[in-house]
């Protein structure tokens, strides 16, 4: 009877599917580290705004409070972004005729918004409140990073599910004096975590915060 297959037929069956569980490994690898690149996460990245904003001159050297601008942080689930007279109440009085303030100027004459872009986006999948975390104490430098020092707003964290779940399963090691959420320098409160590790956990009790609630996914996939 003939042979139908060659001696050599099941050495390249094995080496092929050899070969493509190869590949399908290295696509797993290549697809975990690009979700962990900052071109995925946008960590650092810049983006063009149709205004050159400095929150490093106008919180770090100028000192204004984050809720100046933002004024709906402290009662809405959004931040909110500045009205075009909020920017003028300054700028009707200084830089009055500053080039890159035209489209300000121009806002304001015409009643059309600025179109600021986004940085802090979250997927319209994950509900997120932030005047709930700032009625606890966390306070804005968690999530956005030293703002102060950016000459140009860049998102400091990955927003990824498992940077939100590491801060839900320990509050209490985040949470600050409600009174000064949006101060940035902590470093002296964080050399000392052993000093406020009492705070926390009072807050956590005055505030009803339960980790095993916060993690459930009904908390921000609603």
């Amino acid at each position: 009877m003939p042979q139908i297959f060659t001696a050599s037929a099941d050495t390249r069956l094995r080496t092929g599917m050899l070969l493509v569980a190869l590949v399908f490994a290295g696509c797993l690898l290549f697809l975990g580290g690009f979700m962990d690149a900052t071109y995925a996460t946008l960590v650092g990245w810049v983006r063009d705004q149709p205004v050159p904003f400095s929150h490093a001159h106008h919180v770090g050297a100028l000192g204004i409070d984050c809720r100046y601008c933002h004024t709906s942080v402290e009662v809405s689930a959004e931040a909110g972004l500045p009205p075009t007279h909020v920017c003028m109440t300054c700028h009707s009085e200084i830089w009055t005729g500053a080039p890159m303030l035209a489209p300000v100027r121009q806002s304001l004459a015409t009643g059309t918004p600025i179109a600021w872009r986004r940085v802090a986006r979250l997927p319209d999948y994950v509900y997120f409140n932030h005047s709930i975390h700032i009625s606890r104490g966390v306070p804005c430098v968690t999530c956005h990073g030293r703002v102060d020092r950016m000459p140009l707003l860049a998102r400091a964290e990955p927003f990824q599910m498992r940077w939100c779940l590491a801060c839900h399963r320990d509050p209490a090691s985040h949470l600050r004096p409600r009174d000064q959420v949006t101060r940035m320098d902590w470093s002296e409160w964080d050399r000392h975590p052993e000093r406020h590790a009492d705070f926390g956990r009072r807050m956590m009790a005055r505030y009803h915060i339960e980790p095993a609630k916060l993690i459930d996914c009904s908390t921000c996939h609603r």
